[in-house]
Parts: structure tokens; sequence; C-alpha cells
């Protein structure tokens, strides 16, 4: 082994594979990108890199400083394919890259690597879906397995839509830079619900063993925070941060010591960040503020904000102000009637009117979701509520049949099991 690397067990060494592939993928596909300009070169280099790591540090052992390594590695890769490739382009920017004085590309006013590929990646001349799915893979490292489930969309089509988003930016020449301010508005919307979809994979992940990825949800908020230092005036930007803070506020509580999902209304409060709640509420407080000053009406973000700022000031679950969280939703769902806001506001509806009522709500969109598990978690709640077990079990099934995540699938064959036959 060689002299100053960490000498590990076999499954040790694939913890830290898994905790590099975190922690560095996207800071090594964005500064790649940076350098050499191409998506494909920049992703399939890291990639390359990951897959050396797993073959070599089981022998070798983990280096000292991970990252380095992968950085190294992911670079020479990278040279090595445009040595191979017969393209003028590629000879060109091998030719470029090896000066030293060489002038740098603009990369506009934040110096942040996975900030200004986010942008790339949001660039108006994508469909909105393609900006999405292409920086989650590129800069969340979610597989596109994961983004399929993400979209309730087939992992093949998937596939072809962030092949098709990489080959738009190449063919349209994207720059790889932060827009200037009269951009930024067309691209902020696709921006930042990229970095909510990151956040909820880590929140809650679509499959895998870790029923939450802290890695997910940190850099979705560390994102947020550098928006929100880009445009501090904007009021999504603040609502969206403000959301994921008050939501990562409760991660602590958020599954059991079994590895079982513990809903809100089970959730120990006093586990909560108290810190990042209130950094959260100063923040939706100063939104309110402003809306009511004459700003811009609340959006969707900052509506969601809302409504999570009333959980959190709940001090226990049979507190919680339902008819605002009701209200706050049909608000919600004026600006984004999407199947999952309506059922969202369903399940309030249903704490407010009824289990009967909700379940109506509920139903109505059946055609839609019946590929959602959450839909059918919500079924079964309130056909258990009204005493419909048989119903309640099937619904339990078919959610349970839907749901990748180990802990959620705890918490539902719990609640089956506790059906009266």
């Amino acid at each position: 082994m060689n002299h100053g690397v960490a000498a590990l067990s076999g499954p040790a060494v694939a913890q830290a594979l898994t905790r590099a592939h975190h922690e560095e993928w996207a800071r090594l596909v964005a500064g790649l990108t940076r350098r050499f300009g191409d998506l494909d070169v920049a992703e399939e280099a890291t990639a390359e890199a990951f897959v050396a790591a797993a073959e070599r540090w089981p022998r070798e052992g983990v280096p000292p400083h991970p990252g380095g390594w992968l950085a190294t590695t992911a670079t020479r890769k990278a040279i090595d394919r445009l040595r191979r490739e017969s393209q003028r382009e590629a000879k060109h920017l091998l030719a470029r890259i090896g000066h030293d004085d060489a002038p740098p590309e603009p990369t506009g006013p934040v110096e942040d690597d996975r900030l200004r590929l986010l942008f790339t990646c949001c660039h108006p001349a994508l469909a909105p879906e393609a900006r999405v799915a292409l920086t989650l893979r590129l800069l969340g490292g979610l597989t596109v397995a994961e983004i399929a489930r993400a979209f309730l969309v087939r992992e093949t089509t998937m596939a072809r839509r962030i092949t098709r988003a990489k080959a738009r930016i190449k063919a349209a020449r994207i720059p790889y830079r932060v827009p200037g301010a009269e951009d930024v508005r067309a691209r902020l919307d696709g921006v930042l619900t990229v970095v909510y979809l990151i956040f909820n994979e880590g929140y809650l992940t679509g499959a895998g063993d870790d029923p939450v990825r802290a890695d997910l949800t940190d850099e979705a908020i560390r994102l947020g925070r550098l928006l929100r230092t880009l445009l501090p005036a904007d009021g999504e930007v603040a609502g969206l941060l403000a959301l994921m803070l008050l939501t990562d506020a409760r991660r602590a509580a958020r599954v059991s010591d079994t590895g079982e999902l513990v809903t809100l209304d089970e959730q120990d409060r006093g586990a909560w960040d108290r810190t990042l709640i209130a950094e959260g509420a100063a923040l939706v407080r100063e939104r309110v503020a402003a809306v009511a000053a004459g700003g811009d009406p609340a959006g969707r973000h900052q509506l969601q904000a809302a409504i999570s700022l009333v959980h959190t000031e709940a001090p226990s679950a049979r507190d919680t102000d339902w008819f605002t969280v009701a209200a706050l939703y049909g608000r919600l769902v004026q600006l984004d009637p999407s199947p999952v806001v309506r059922l969202n506001r369903a399940v309030a509806v249903a704490e407010v009117d009824g289990p009967g009522a909700g379940l109506a709500e509920v139903d109505r969109l059946a055609d839609v979701l019946d590929g959602y598990h959450a839909f059918h978690a919500a079924r079964a709640d309130l056909l258990r509520r009204l005493g419909r077990g048989g119903e309640s079990r099937a619904a339990y099934d078919r959610a349970i049949g839907l749901t990748g995540n180990p802990a959620e699938r705890a918490y539902l064959t719990r609640r089956r099991g506790q059906l009266v036959p």
C-alpha cells in the first residue's frame, strides 16, 4: 500500500466511494465543464474517474484527499479522450488549455462552478423538463432512473431527454456563465424548480438504502443561499430558501431509530432544528411584509413556505391551523394547478371538511396520479378513517409497491398491518 493512504476494509472503501460520489460529483463535472467547455467530456471523464477509484482504492487504499485524487484523475481522463478525438475542435481545445497564458472564458459575476453550470443547464433554449433533468443528472448526481421517477416517466424516455439536452447545449453554443441581470428572469423559474427537486430527492429519496441523502438537501440549500446572494430582492428565491430551511429543520425527526418514516403528526417537535426554523420564518415574514407593502404577489414557493411555517409553528399536530393551510393551498392551486399540488390540497380539505370530502378530491386525480405512491398512500389513510378497511388495504398495497424509499415502505407496511380485518 502506498505511503499516506488510508488502510480501510472493503466495506469502508465502499463507504468512502459513496461519500466521495455524493460530495465530489457536482464539483468535478462543473469544474471540468469550465475547463473543457464540453458537458459530455466533463460527465464521462468524471464517471471514468470514479470507475478508476473503484478499481484502485480497494488495492491501494483511499487517498488522504479523495476529491483531489478524483479531480486529477478526471482531468487526465478528459485530456486522454480529447487526444483520441479526431475532430478539429477537440485538437483546438487541447492546444488552448495547454497554454497557461490563454485568456479564461468569461464566467459571469458568481465564482462558483456549480452555480454557473446550473444556469447553463437552465438556458431558455432548452425545454423546461430538459433543464430540470439535465441539472439533476450533472449537479445532483442522480441516476437516470431516479430522475425518471421524479418525473413519473420511463427511464428510456428520460435518458433520451438528457442526451438531447446536452446535444442542444453544444449545438447552440450556450455559454457557461451566470447570465446578466437582463437574462436572469428568463431562467430563474427553471433554476428554482431544479433546486427544489434536488432537495426533495435528498429529503426522501426515491430509491436506495438511505431514506435521506443529506448531501443532496445540503447542496440544494447551498445553491439556494447562493441564489439569494445573487438576487436578494427576489421573492421566489427567498421563498424557496425558506421552504427548504423549514423542511430540513425536521430532518432529525423524519426517520425513526428503526428506519421507519415518521409523519409530521407523529414527529418529536423537540428534535426540530430551531436555528433553521428561525432563519426560514424570518424569510417568510420578510416576504409577507413586502407583499403587504405593495410588492409583487406571493409566488408558489412563497406560498409553500408559508404553509410549512404554519405547520412548524403549531405546538402540536392537533393545534395545526388547517383552515389557513387549506386557504393557502387554494391560492397555490390557482398558480400551479398540478396534480401533486391538488393532492396536497385534498389532504388539507380532509382535515377541515372531513375524510369524505378529502377522498372525493383525491379520487378526481386517479387518472393522472395512478403511478404515484403518495396518491395511493393518501387514499389509504382516508379510506382507513372512513372505516373502509378492505379498500384501504388495497390502496396501501399499491403505495407500498410503488415506493422505493425503505423508510416510507416500512411506515406504510406498519399502517397496513394496523387495519382492522
